[in-house]
């Protein structure tokens, strides 16, 4: 069984990180990852261009290079690789952490790859940095399972000349939205609230606005989802209850259920990390981010709970200079 000074939970931007930061400690590192490096942006829309500049996307020093001031998906997933090449990582990809056990010290981690092979593996300290874009929020309706349902967008293509409903009201759903729009598709957008979030990137928010208001992108606001059918869905008023309101028949051939996504509370909590129940904030030293298990460290969205807009690349790629000094020298 291979033995490591530090196991870390996740291949993303926040993982990749502490890997770096180890490695400059003269810390003997291995990163699990159960999908490919940096999974979650690679899960992005294929178009994506991010809200952040270059500068604030860097890890390890390197620099980040982008055609314009704010990247695109592309560009981001070439930096991250060049990043796990140039630092010399020690990365396994497509092999998920599946249970850890043991005690500060000597941490036994028991995976299992995407071949079905199960592997094990030995730590002095674990860090877990997972994200929460493999865990959608889901709708909790019937039909919600159908192949039509999708709860991530890629491009637009496949949507050419159908009718496509996107649930949701913020940044995911608005560039869904426009993209679909712009390539020949008929979009519903579907929203529980009064109007579009706040939130939403400041230069697609006036774009959206206008092809609502010009009924180019059919708007629903007010408005959730009862039911799933093949052919169609059905709508109801957000406040209706019981027979209240009238039931509104959509003809539908797709639905983008963009209505976010949630950290894997569940995992940490199997490995006895403490969470307060309301926004689901794992115990962790604000200081170390050492979990109340001694040994394990949080890193990246994991610390946000439920409150996911807190946490970012940009803030959460120095999370490893919190976490490595008190574990080296803990080491």
């Amino acid at each position: 069984m291979s033995q490591y000074d530090v196991i870390i939970v996740g291949g993303g931007p926040t993982g990749l990180a502490c890997a770096i930061e180890a490695k400059k400690r003269g810390l003997s590192h291995l990163v699990i990852e159960k999908g490919c490096v940096v999974n979650s942006l690679y899960n992005y829309p294929v178009n994506m261009i991010f809200f952040t500049t270059s500068e604030r996307l860097e890890i390890g020093d390197i620099p980040m290079v982008s055609e314009r001031e704010k990247p695109t998906r592309l560009e981001a997933l070439k930096y991250y690789r060049l990043v796990a090449q140039r630092s010399e990582l020690h990365i396994r990809q497509y092999e998920e952490a599946m249970e850890i056990q043991g005690q500060d010290g000597d941490f036994q981690v028991r995976t299992q790859a995407r071949s079905g092979v199960a592997g094990r593996y030995r730590a002095k300290k674990i860090i877990i940095a997972i994200g929460y874009y493999d865990q959608p929020n889901r709708l909790g309706v019937p039909g919600e399972d159908l192949p039509k349902v999708a709860h991530y967008y890629r491009e637009a293509h496949p949507y050419y000349d159908c009718d496509v409903a996107v649930i949701g009201g913020k940044n995911s759903a608005a560039e869904a939205a426009l993209d679909l729009f712009r390539h020949g598709a008929r979009v519903t957008l579907i929203h529980r609230s009064a109007w579009l979030s706040e939130k939403i990137k400041y230069w697609l928010r006036p774009d959206l606005e206008n092809r609502i208001r010009d009924q180019e992108i059919q708007a629903l606001f007010d408005t959730r989802v009862m039911e799933i059918r093949p052919d169609c869905i059905l709508l109801t008023p957000v406040h209706a209850t019981g027979d209240q309101g009238t039931v509104q028949i959509l003809r539908n051939d797709f639905v983008l259920a963009l209505t976010g996504y949630h950290p894997d509370v569940e995992f940490i909590q199997r490995i006895g990390v403490a969470v307060e129940p309301r926004r689901l904030h794992p115990c962790c030293n604000p200081e170390t981010l050492e979990s109340n298990v001694p040994g394990i460290y949080l890193a990246g969205v994991i610390i946000a709970g439920l409150d996911t807009n807190e946490i970012f690349i940009e803030n959460g790629r120095f999370h490893a200079r919190q976490i490595i000094p008190d574990l080296a020298a803990k080491v």
